[in-house]
């Protein structure tokens, strides 16, 4: 003779299938990745203001590259590393450049700070991200 109720249903219950954020340690995955690579590359357009400015190309091109120089900290270990390379790839840096030029009536800073923004994005675009004390390639984009 059965135990069960006449309206018990005898199969396990189910369990509605939750979506989760897989398990990265910190990084950016899915969608919210690939929004911060595109808002990477609204950042290098909007830096396109540059050429309001009278810096010139040759300035952009020369100076396009020299936050990368900020990898050269990793000579000196993993945490240094990344604290200079975060530094030199934060969007703080140049905002306060550009605040000063801006204030100090100083437009080669701020055409400095538009070439820095330029190449920020551009690398967040790329999938480049802000680097954890972990290893060079453990980003906040993957």
């Amino acid at each position: 003779m059965s135990t069960l109720s006449p309206t018990a249903d005898p199969r396990p219950a189910r369990r509605a299938k939750t979506v989760e954020a897989p398990q990265t340690r910190g990084q950016a995955v899915g969608g919210p990745k690939a929004l911060l690579r595109l808002e990477g590359g609204v950042v290098l357009a909007a830096a396109a203001a540059y050429a309001q400015t009278d810096g010139g190309w040759l300035l952009f091109a020369i100076l396009f590259l020299v936050p990368d120089l900020s990898m050269l900290g990793y000579l000196a270990g993993r945490r240094i590393g990344a604290f200079g390379y975060n530094l030199g790839h934060s969007y703080l840096g140049p905002a306060a450049l550009a605040a000063y030029g801006l204030w100090s009536a100083a437009p080669l800073c701020v055409s400095i700070a538009l070439i820095w923004v330029a190449h920020i994005g551009f690398d967040r675009l790329m999938g480049y991200g802000l680097k954890y004390a972990t290893g060079f390639k453990h980003t906040h984009l993957g």
